[in-house]
C-alpha cells in the first residue's frame, strides 16, 4: 500500500466559500427507537450525541476535516465496515439504520450490515488504530454503500442519506491515515459519482419536506470531494500524464459556474484554469464545459441546449440538468417581450426552439404565468407581449430533452 505523509486534500475544501452546514436531516437517527431507560444506555446516548451530534442547522456542524499540521501518522487496524465498540454500543441505543438491522430489529446488527457512521468532533490524536479502517477494508465498505443505490425497499431519499453520511465517515479514515495513491482517487470518483447522481435524483424529491437543506448539503459535499480529488490528482501526477477520468472530473468544476446565481467557488475560475495542465485544457471534456460555460454568459441559448443535447456525458448532463430550464425560461422570456403582439408564436417552433414536446412546452409556459391559445384548426400558439411573465418559484418539473432521452 503506497501511504505517503502529505497536505490532506480535503483541507482545502475552503475555497469553496460556502457556509458550514450540518449533515443531512434525513439521519439514521430518525429511524431509531428510544433507548432503554437504564445509567447505562443514557451515558452511552450523551457519549454519542457528544461525537456524532444530533442533525442541526447548516451554519451549527462542526468542520470534519483535520489540521494537516496535527495529523499524526495512524494505520488502521479494523477488519470490519464498522468498529466493534461502534456497534455494540449503537445496538444498545437502538441506533441503526434501517440498512444495518439484523432481520428488521432495530437493536440488532451484524459486522456484515453495520457501517461506521461519521463523527463531527475527532481528533487523531485521541483515534485507536482500532476504530480505523485501513484502505482494503474502505474500498470494500464503499462498495458495499454504492450498490445500496440499486436498492427498491426504500425511497431514494432515505437511501441517499445513509450513504451520504456513511461516505464522509470513508473519506474521515482517509484522511486520518494521509492515504494517497490510484486507489483512494478512485474510491473519490466514486463518490463524487454518488453526489452527482443523487443532484440528479433528488430532484425528483423536491416537494419532500427539508428538500432545499438535502439538496444544498449534497452539493457542499460534492464541492468538497471535488476539492480533494483534485489535490489527490495533483499530488500523484508523473511528469505529463493524466488520469484517464481527470478531464471530465475536471470539467465538473466549470459546469458548477453555470447559472445566473451560481456563488463563487472560491478563487476565480480564470485563475483555476490556469492551474490545470494543458493536456486537461485541450481535452474534449474541458472544452465542451468552457463552450458551454461561454454559450449560457452569451445568451445563445439554442447552442446552448443543441450543444448539451449532441455532446454531454450522463455525469456532465446531471450537473447541467437544474439549469437547462432556466435556459428555457430566459428563451421563452426573449420570445414574449421580443416578439409582435398580432403575430402569435407557434407552440410547434417553440417546441423545437426550447427542445421540449409540445405538451411539455404548454406546461412550461403556464409555469411562467403565460398563457397559450388554439385556432379553429387546432393549432397552439404563444400570445406574446403577456405583461404576466415571471420565474417560477417552484422547482421546475423534470422535462425531458429532446436528442438526450436516453439519459
Amino acid at each position: 500500500m503506497d501511504r505517503r505523509q502529505r497536505r490532506n486534500p480535503s483541507a482545502s475544501s475552503s475555497a469553496f466559500s460556502s457556509p458550514a452546514s450540518s449533515s443531512s436531516r434525513f439521519r439514521s437517527e430518525k429511524f431509531s427507537s428510544n433507548p432503554p431507560k437504564t445509567s447505562n444506555s443514557l451515558e452511552d446516548a450523551h457519549q454519542l450525541k457528544s461525537k456524532c451530534g444530533k442533525p442541526q442547522r447548516p451554519e451549527q456542524e462542526e468542520e470534519e476535516e483535520q489540521d494537516p499540521n496535527n495529523l499524526l501518522s495512524l494505520v488502521g487496524t479494523c477488519p470490519f465496515m464498522c468498529p466493534d465498540g461502534e456497534r455494540a454500543q449503537r445496538e444498545r441505543l437502538w441506533d441503526l439504520a434501517v440498512f444495518e438491522r439484523l432481520h428488521g430489529n432495530p437493536g440488532k446488527t451484524s459486522p456484515s450490515l453495520a457501517v461506521k457512521k461519521f463523527c463531527r468532533t475527532i481528533a487523531t490524536k485521541h483515534m485507536q488504530a482500532s476504530d480505523v479502517r485501513p484502505l482494503p477494508v474502505l474500498e470494500e465498505t464503499l462498495n458495499y454503500l454504492l450498490n445500496l443505490l440499486d436498492a427498491t425497499e426504500h425511497p431514494f431519499e432515505v437511501v441517499h442519506d445513509f450513504v451520504f453520511d456513511r461516505t464522509r465517515s470513508i473519506r474521515q479514515d482517509l484522511s486520518m491515515q494521509n492515504i494517497v495513491n490510484d486507489q483512494t482517487i478512485h474510491m473519490y470518483e466514486e463518490m463524487v459519482k454518488f453526489h452527482i447522481i443523487s443532484h440528479h435524483k433528488l430532484r425528483n424529491c423536491s416537494s419532500k419536506p427539508n428538500f432545499s437543506s438535502v439538496h444544498y448539503l449534497n452539493m457542499e459535499q460534492l464541492k468538497k470531494c471535488l476539492i480533494s480529488l483534485y489535490a489527490l490528482y495533483k499530488e500523484n501526477r508523473n511528469s505529463n500524464s493524466i488520469y484517464k477520468n481527470e478531464p471530465e472530473f475536471r470539467s465538473f468544476h466549470v459546469l458548477l459556474h453555470l447559472g445566473s446565481n451560481s456563488q463563487p467557488l472560491g478563487e476565480s475560475l480564470s485563475l483555476w484554469l490556469g492551474c490545470v495542465p494543458s493536456l486537461i485544457l485541450k481535452s474534449k471534456e474541458m472544452c465542451f464545459a468552457r463552450r458551454l460555460l461561454r454559450l449560457f454568459r452569451m445568451g445563445n441559448y439554442k447552442r446552448f441546449l443543441c450543444t448539451t443535447a449532441t455532446e454531454a456525458s450522463y455525469l456532465q448532463y446531471y450537473i447541467i440538468e437544474p439549469y437547462i430550464n432556466e435556459v428555457r425560461a430566459l428563451t421563452l422570456s426573449c420570445v414574449n417581450y421580443c416578439g409582435y403582439k398580432l403575430h402569435p408564436y407557434p407552440i410547434a417552433h417553440l417546441s423545437k426552439l426550447l427542445m421540449m414536446k409540445e405538451l411539455d412546452v404548454e406546461s412550461f409556459c403556464n409555469a411562467c404565468g403565460l398563457e397559450t391559445s388554439t385556432d379553429e384548426r387546432g393549432n397552439k400558439f404563444l400570445s406574446t407581449k403577456q405583461t404576466n411573465f415571471h420565474y417560477p418559484k417552484e422547482v421546475f418539473p423534470s422535462y425531458c430533452l429532446l436528442g438526450l432521452e436516453h439519459f
